[in-house]
């Protein structure tokens, strides 16, 4: 039986909107920004810097963990780089959260830091290009030129972040339970089988 559904999602394919009505179906809490917020407040960082650093990929965060035993905090490594230590404190979160409730987890690399855990259902949201462009306008209210240069910039970042922070590649769905096609199945659909999923 699923206690935990991480998720990893494109830019504008719905996987924030998916893991909200799945948490609220199911009556568990969602985790998404506010592990930032509780990570900024760790750190004693502003949220709002913290959040362009999140998808930030500074260099290899693999070797600098295994020089600290995967954990850490600004006292304990000194020479991490802020970007670094971020990623450390959400990770320390993430598993903290866990040994207290069922939840989702709406990225923050969720699905890696999870991993070997049999009770947490991974998930990949993806969607084709112009749906999520289609999307981004109605969503953010943003016009069409303007949400294709932050699909392209968003698409960099986040698979930048997750490459640089779990030693995997962004897309590859070896790493993954499920795949979802949002704008194949529809959202309605996602978040069916999800819910589905984690009750039986």
């Amino acid at each position: 039986m699923y206690k935990f559904i991480t998720m990893e999602r494109e830019f504008a394919s719905g996987g924030n909107e998916i893991g909200r009505r799945v948490a609220k179906n199911l009556g568990i809490e969602l985790y998404d920004r506010n592990i930032l917020v509780e990570a900024a407040k760790r750190l004693e960082i502003s949220p709002f810097y913290l959040e362009d650093l999140e998808e930030t990929a500074p260099g290899s965060i693999i070797f600098n963990l295994s020089k600290t035993a995967m954990g850490g905090s600004k006292k304990d490594n000194p020479n991490l780089s802020m970007a670094e230590k971020l990623f450390l404190e959400e990770k320390k979160i993430i598993e903290e959260i866990v040994k207290k409730q069922d939840c989702v987890i709406v990225g923050r690399c969720g699905s890696f830091i999870l991993k070997d855990r049999a009770d947490c259902l991974k998930v990949f949201v993806r969607a084709d290009k112009d749906f999520r462009i289609a999307r981004a306008i109605e969503t953010e209210k943003i016009a069409e030129a303007e949400a294709k240069d932050f699909l392209k910039k968003s698409d960099k970042r986040r698979s930048s972040f997750y490459n640089t922070h779990t030693g995997w590649k962004w897309g590859d769905m070896s790493k993954f339970d499920l795949c979802m096609d949002s704008q194949r199945l529809g959202l309605d659909a996602c978040v069916d089988i999800l819910t589905s999923l984690m009750k039986k």
